[in-house]
This record gives C-alpha cells, sequence and structure tokens, in this order.
C-alpha cells in the first residue's frame, strides 16, 4: 500500500512512470499503444493496458483515465492507488471480477495539459457515426466567435457580450451551449471532430483484444470539473436503457444520492452527443453494458469555461508571449486538478468505494 498523495502526479511523465512500476509491483503485464507524437520534453506518449485477471474472464470492470488529458491527473491517481491496494485486488478476486486499467486514453492531453487531442478533438464527443449527417449546435455557432475573440485576456467589449447572452438566456444554457459538443469548427471549443480521433480508434482496438469474453462489463471513467470541489458525481454513462439504469441505481446510487442522468436532467453536465460509452455497443456488444462517469469537481463552471477558452486561444495564437502561455497552462492544470492533500483524499474514497460497489455489481 502507498499513501494516497503518492499515487498522484502533477506532469503525465511522472504519472505514467507511476502506473508503469505499480503495475510491475503487482506482477501485472503492460500492452502499451504508442501515440504517434511525442511529449513536451519529448517524452513517450502512450495508451497504457494492463489487466488484472485472467484474459477469459466473463466479469469485466473497465477503469479509464485521461479521456479529457487534463483530467487524466484525477484518474491516473485513482488507478495508481488500486494497483497498490491489495484489499481491492483480493475483493475484486474473490468475486471473479477481472479488471483492465486504462492508463490515459488521451496520453497528449495529458502530457501537454490539454483537454483536446492532437487534433483538436474532444475525445467523449468524437464516438459518433460520422457515416451519417452530424447534430448542428446553433447555439455554440452563435457563441463560438465570442468564445476565441482576437486578443486574451478578453477585452471589456468581448466579457460584456457574453455576460448578456448568458442574462439573456441563462448559465445552463451557456454551459450546454458550449460543452454539449459541436462538429462545425475545427477550432472551436468540444469539437467532435470529422472523423474517429486516435484515441478512439486506439480504444476499440483495445475493447476488441481485451473485452470480448465479457459478458458483463461495467466501466468507471473518471473525470473532473463539474460540481463541487472534490464530490464525486455518479453520471449514468450508458444509451438512455431502463434496465441498465435500474443496475447502475442498484450498484452505485442511494435514495440521497441516486445516479444522475443527463436524458432527464438531474446531472450537472448538460445533454452531450459523441460519448465515449458508444464504442462499448460496437465492440463488444454480446455484453451486459453498465457505466458511469465519476465527474469530480474542481472550480466553478464559467471558470473552467474561462480557462478552456484560454487554452483552444493560445492554440491559434502560437506567438503568445511565454509567460502568458505558462500562465494559460498553470490555469489549465488548477482548473481540472485541485493539488492538495484533502482533495486527493476525496478522490481516492468515492472511487475506492465506487470500485467496490462495481464489482458487486457484476457479481451478483
Amino acid at each position: 500500500m502507498i499513501g494516497v498523495s503518492e499515487a498522484f502526479a502533477p506532469r503525465y511523465a511522472t504519472a505514467r512512470q507511476k502506473f508503469m512500476a505499480a503495475c510491475e509491483a503487482a506482477g501485472i503485464a503492460v500492452d502499451s499503444h504508442l501515440h504517434p507524437l511525442s511529449g513536451p520534453d519529448d517524452e513517450v506518449l502512450a495508451m497504457d493496458v494492463a489487466l488484472d485477471g485472467p484474459a477469459n474472464a466473463e466479469r469485466l470492470l473497465i477503469l479509464t483515465s485521461a479521456c479529457h488529458g487534463v483530467e487524466g491527473h484525477c484518474g491516473s491517481g485513482v488507478q495508481v492507488f488500486a494497483l497498490h491496494d491489495d484489499e481491492w485486488r483480493a475483493k475484486a478476486r474473490a468475486q471473479g471480477v477481472a479488471v483492465l486499467y486504462v492508463h490515459a486514453l488521451n496520453p497528449y492531453g495529458f502530457a501537454y495539459h490539454r483537454r483536446v487531442t492532437q487534433e483538436n478533438v474532444d475525445l467523449n464527443r468524437n464516438f459518433a457515426d460520422f457515416s451519417k449527417p452530424l447534430p448542428v449546435n446553433e447555439a455554440y455557432a452563435e457563441l463560438h466567435p465570442l468564445l476565441l475573440p482576437a486578443e486574451w485576456p478578453p477585452s471589456p467589449e468581448n466579457e460584456a457580450a457574453i455576460n448578456e447572452w448568458i442574462a439573456s438566456h441563462g448559465t445552463t444554457a451557456y454551459q450546454a451551449a458550449v460543452t454539449r459538443g459541436q462538429y462545425q469548427f475545427d477550432d472551436g471549443l468540444f469539437f467532435g471532430g470529422k472523423a474517429p480521433s486516435w484515441s478512439n480508434q486506439t480504444f476499440r482496438s483495445v475493447l476488441r483484444t481485451k473485452a470480448q469474453a465479457a459478458t458483463k462489463l461495467a466501466w468507471i471513467d473518471f473525470h473532473t470539473g463539474l460540481g463541487p470541489n472534490g464530490i464525486g458525481e455518479r453520471i449514468f454513462s450508458c444509451r438512455d436503457d431502463k434496465p441498465a439504469y435500474a443496475r447502475a441505481n442498484a450498484w452505485w446510487g442511494t435514495a440521497e444520492r441516486p445516479v444522475t442522468s443527463i436524458y432527464d436532467g438531474s446531472s450537472t453536465s448538460a445533454f452531450l452527443t459523441g460519448l465515449a460509452f458508444g464504442a462499448v455497443y460496437d465492440e463488444c456488444p454480446r455484453a451486459e453494458y453498465t457505466g458511469i462517469a465519476l465527474e469530480y469537481g474542481t472550480e466553478p463552471v464559467l471558470e473552467i469555461t474561462q480557462a478552456l477558452r484560454a487554452d483552444h486561444w493560445l492554440r491559434l495564437h502560437p506567438e503568445a508571449p511565454a509567460e502568458l502561455a505558462a500562465s494559460i497552462h498553470g490555469r489549465m492544470l488548477a482548473a481540472f486538478y485541485t493539488d492538495t492533500d484533502a482533495w486527493r483524499g476525496q478522490i481516492v474514497s468515492q472511487a475506492r468505494q465506487a470500485m467496490f460497489q462495481a464489482v458487486d455489481g457484476l457479481a451478483g
């Protein structure tokens, strides 16, 4: 066992080293899917995959980090702690549940403190059916020129225009417009892409090679950036399916805190498009699937949006002064990773509870 804070890292390269060392200590082999690019210090980027349990296990729990790159500090810490947690590993084995750890679905964003992939794609909006017409986010189209102004920090006029939009439509509508996902503006926020990204294709390959024996499959995808600081909202992460929602609530919900849903408006998340869980239905059609996104709060939503605006602005303005660029990168990290022992302790305790519940659910 290691201390909670020891499991976390403020840099991708260190997080990856800790994950690999934890797998080695646990006696688990790692399959590394190398990314075509390197990190900011020329380090290797990879989606690293480790299966704790038999390859033919019919009950499988998937734990993933860094779907949104910079959010990976949270999920990586959970994964590293879990691999050192003998009680947790014994619990899964005793219940006949194999655990598949996927470290850094989006290693590029993790390494560069960006939420998006190298294609500027929001991975959790990228699992759309690109053979069909893509959704049109008209509200985002209206906001796009305001969200990415010519200069940063934004002018008073720009801020006033955005505040006027929020005053007219409401904060909830603003969050929905910006975050729902859009497929029209390649340089914009929450861009779902025009085709499957490297991370999309690689994760599908992992499912095809590691999850085909599963008849009962659960997935906890770790995220940050929505809700009260340190509180993990359990967001239903399946199709709008009543039996699956009933299972999710039976496993992870309580009368006081049921599993929330984007379908009925109970989640702090807006209704989203192109979500990653679609890959499970495509690649593992014989499995009964139940999943949640465990979404931990960090900062108020408008501050998160402001950090994302700055990050996207910087991508469009590589000539920006080094001091400004460093400030923007620092804000992105702070927006999605609260660097305190108290926050990290909340992350691990809530994740650990959800993992034990998932194992009980799969074995039930």
